[in-house]
C-alpha cells in the first residue's frame, strides 16, 4: 500500500504502538483512525516517547525542546486521553496506554465536539468487527489475555460450597479503588454510530484508581463514590451483562459491563472461542438434569453460546430438550445461573484454576514472552529504562515458570538474565 511505503509521522506511531503486547495491525483503517486522533505532528512525537511512564524533563530531552513547550503538548495529548497523566513523588508523569484497553476507547468514553466520531465509530466497526487481525492479534496472539471474567455474583451458591477469592469479585474492586470513574460504554457507543447498539445502558463503563483520576480530571469519566458505583454494578446484573476487567489480581483500572451484541469482548470470544480469547472464572455451571425443563432460557441468555440445548432421549417425550455445556468456551460468568427458572443450573469450581497475573507489569511481561517482543518490553531503544523499572520485570521474569525463562531467554538472547535466572535456580 502507497501510504505505507514512506515513513511518516503515523507510520513511526504505528511502528511504537506494536512494541507493545497490545499493539496494532497495520492498515489503512488504521491509519485513518490515527489521523482523527493525531495529528500527523503528534503522531511523531508520541512515536518517540517510552514504552515506561516518564516526565515532561523526559519527552523535552527525546524530542529537544523546552521544557515548558514538551509540557504544553503532553498536555493537550493528556486533554485529548491519547496520554494518561498520573501524579508520582509531586510529580506529573505521562504514559500512552496501549490502542485497546486504551486511547482507542477513551476517544469514545464522552459525547464529543472536537473530532468527528461518527467515522470514528465507523472506522472502529470496520478495523475491529469486519477486519480481523486486530482483533486476533489482540485477543488470541498469546495464552495470557489483557482481559477477564468476572463471575456474576448473584449467581454464587448461598451455602458457601464454592470458594471465590477477593480479586474475582467486582464488588471488591470497587470497594477498594482509590478512585472510581463512569464513563460511556465504547463498545455501545461505536455500535450507536453503526444503526446497531442495543437497549443496554452506555453510561457504565467503569475506570479505578490511577485510570479513573486521569479520566476524571480531563472530563472522560465522572467521579462517583462507592455506593453509586455498586448501584451501577447491580444495574449491569440486572441486564444480565457480563463484567470484563483488567487481568491482574491488584490495581485492576477498569471493568466493562459487556453485552452479547456490542462488546468487542463478547464478540471475540464467540470468534475464537476455542482459542480462549478472555480469561475465564474459576467456576463453570453446572446442569442437574432431573430439574431441567429445556426452556432454553440458558442458551438464549449465554453471551458466548456455550450453553446448547439437545434432545433429552425422554422416550415418553420425544420432543423434550435438556441443556448440554460446551466447557472448552464456557466464560464461567454464571449469567445462565442466574436466570435458570427451575434452579437446575448452579456453579461448581473448575478442575484447573485460572492463575491470574499479580499486577500490569506481571502481565505485560508474560503476554510479551509469549508475542516474541521481550526485547521491546525490556530495552526501548529510544529511551532506556531505569534500573528500577528493569529490576521490577526481571524480578517478575525470575518468578516464571521454567519454560517461561526459557522463552524470556531467548527472545532477551541475553547471558546477564540466564545468569540471573540460574542464580534464583541455585
Amino acid at each position: 500500500m502507497s501510504h505505507l511505503a514512506h515513513r511518516s509521522g503515523y507510520a513511526e506511531l504505528v511502528e511504537r504502538l506494536n512494541r507493545f503486547p497490545q499493539g496494532a495491525a497495520p492498515s489503512r483503517t488504521l491509519y485513518d483512525i490515527l489521523k482523527i486522533l493525531f495529528t500527523e505532528r503528534e503522531a511523531e512525537l508520541v512515536a518517540q516517547l517510552p514504552i515506561k511512564p516518564f516526565n515532561a524533563a523526559k519527552a523535552a530531552e527525546i524530542w529537544k525542546m523546552s521544557e515548558a513547550e514538551a509540557r504544553k503538548i503532553l498536555d493537550t495529548l493528556t486533554g485529548r486521553a491519547i496520554l494518561v497523566d498520573v501524579e508520582q513523588r509531586g510529580e506529573s508523569c505521562y504514559c500512552l496506554p496501549p490502542p485497546m484497553a486504551g486511547f482507542f476507547e477513551f476517544s469514545m468514553m464522552r459525547t464529543r465536539g472536537d473530532i468527528d466520531q461518527h467515522l470514528l465509530g465507523q472506522l472502529y466497526y470496520q478495523y475491529m468487527n469486519v477486519e480481523e487481525e486486530f482483533i486476533r492479534d489482540l485477543f488470541v496472539g498469546g495464552e495470557t489475555s489483557f482481559i477477564r471474567t468476572f463471575v456474576h455474583e448473584p449467581a454464587l451458591p448461598a451455602d458457601s460450597s464454592v470458594t471465590i477469592l477477593d480479586h474475582e469479585r467486582a464488588t471488591e474492586v470497587i470497594r477498594t479503588a482509590t478512585s472510581r470513574g463512569i464513563s460511556l460504554c465504547y463498545c455501545r457507543h461505536k455500535m450507536s454510530h453503526m444503526g446497531r447498539a442495543c437497549d443496554a445502558p452506555q453510561d457504565i463503563c467503569m475506570t479505578f484508581n490511577t485510570s479513573a483520576t486521569s479520566l476524571i480530571r480531563h472530563g472522560y469519566a465522572r467521579e462517583v463514590d462507592e455506593a453509586e458505583c455498586m448501584d451501577l454494578l447491580h444495574k449491569a446484573w440486572d441486564y444480565n451483562l457480563v463484567q470484563c476487567g483488567e487481568n491482574s489480581r491488584t490495581r485492576v483500572n477498569y471493568i466493562c459491563n459487556c453485552c452479547s451484541c456490542c462488546c468487542e469482548a463478547m464478540i471475540a470470544a464467540r470468534r475464537f472461542g476455542m482459542l480462549h480469547p478472555v480469561e475465564t472464572t474459576n467456576f463453570l455451571p453446572e446442569v442437574d438434569e432431573s430439574k431441567c425443563t429445556g426452556c432454553g432460557k440458558c442458551a438464549n441468555i449465554c453471551p458466548v453460546e456455550a450453553m446448547g440445548m439437545v434432545s433429552a432421549h425422554d422416550p415418553s417425550r420425544p420432543s423434550r430438550r435438556k441443556a448440554r455445556l460446551d466447557a472448552s468456551i464456557c466464560l464461567g460468568c454464571g449469567v445462565c445461573v442466574k436466570n435458570c427458572p427451575t434452579g437446575a443450573l448452579k456453579l461448581a469450581p473448575r478442575k484447573k484454576r485460572v492463575i491470574t497475573p499479580l499486577d500490569s507489569t506481571h502481565r505485560a511481561v508474560v503476554m510479551a514472552i509469549e508475542r516474541g517482543q521481550l526485547q521491546d518490553l525490556i530495552f526501548d531503544n529510544r529511551v532506556l529504562w531505569s534500573h528500577r523499572a528493569l529490576a521490577a520485570v526481571l524480578g517478575v521474569i525470575l518468578r516464571l515458570p521454567p519454560i517461561k525463562q526459557i522463552l524470556a531467554m531467548k527472545q532477551v538472547k541475553s547471558r546477564y538474565l540466564e545468569a540471573l535466572i540460574k542464580k534464583m535456580e541455585a
